[in-house]
């Protein structure tokens, strides 16, 4: 396809989601949340009370803490609890996350099944944290945040770009070009690309934004290399494993720059993922779904 058509298409598809005037800003609870983190005088319990009023908030959060992957070494049973052992920054973060996740939920039709979504998010989320910590890098909460969010440019094409996002689906199925050439032939960007977007709407991080941006290309990452590649190499497992997998991955490649990044011998990699099953097996049965 022509580089000037794509071009086209894409200023097209920048405007459209610069106008659209109901894209989710931050939940006043967040908003909370962030305000309360800002003062050194804030305490567990004050913090759980904001967070609290959120009853499906709490229910998540709870939820991911006592997820398999995610780690933690006690069981958590209430908010206060999570946030000591969690700390306040991580929680501010995993709140900012799953706000962001529910801003962009639509009804399931036969193109984008919710709950498949969810659970592909929250185990990539999860295997990310787990994997950066195994691996020695201390970036846990930030891998979960960046695996939990790092295609938010799927529900958004679906519910802002509807028609587009079915022509999408329909013929990344029929087909057997790659979604990244598909998604710029029909709207100039990437999901990757329009997950940024929205990340840099949000001021999120720039190490996040970029790892939302390069999720499936980490060798283009500058500023968060070991974050992206941590991200990447999640949610290849999830298709390795057929675990936690969303069929829009189907023909996911590895890139191998990974090798390098995270200091992996290729030879290893196959028993690296596959000493994960069981856990992502855990985790696809938790409570948390």
């Amino acid at each position: 396809m022509e580089e000037q058509l794509i071009q086209e298409k894409r200023k097209q598809s920048e405007a459209m989601l610069s106008n659209i005037y109901n894209l989710p800003a931050m939940s006043s609870a967040v908003m909370e949340v962030s305000k309360l983190l800002d003062d050194p005088s804030t305490n567990a319990a004050e913090l759980g009370r904001i967070i609290g009023k959120d009853q499906g908030m709490s229910t998540k959060i709870l939820s991911i803490a006592n997820s398999p992957l995610y780690g933690l070494p006690r069981k958590v049973s209430t908010i206060d609890f999570a946030i000591l052992i969690i700390g306040y920054q991580d929680i501010k973060n995993i709140v900012v996350a799953l706000t962001m996740v529910d801003s962009f939920k639509n009804k399931s039709d036969k193109y984008f099944n919710q709950t498949d979504f969810w659970k592909h998010s929250i185990i990539t989320g999860s295997a990310s944290k787990r994997i950066a910590e195994d691996l020695g890098y201390r970036i846990g909460s930030e891998a979960f945040v960046a695996g939990l969010l790092h295609d938010l440019g799927i529900p958004v094409m679906h519910k802002y770009f509807n028609s587009a996002y079915e022509a999408i689906a329909g013929e990344f199925t029929s087909s057997e070009k790659s979604l990244e050439e598909i998604e710029l032939e029909h709207l100039g960007m990437t999901h990757a690309e329009i997950g940024k977007f929205l990340s840099n709407k949000w001021k999120l991080p720039v190490h996040l934004c970029e790892t939302i941006e390069y999720h499936h290309k980490p060798q283009l990452s500058t500023n968060s290399d070991v974050l992206t590649a941590v991200v990447h190499l999640a949610d290849y497992m999830t298709q390795y494993l057929e675990v936690g997998n969303f069929y829009l991955d189907e023909r996911f490649q590895l890139d191998e720059s990974i090798y390098q990044t995270l200091k992996i011998n290729q030879s290893d990699l196959e028993g690296f993922m596959e000493s994960y099953r069981n856990l992502f097996i855990e985790e696809l049965n938790s409570d948390i779904f």
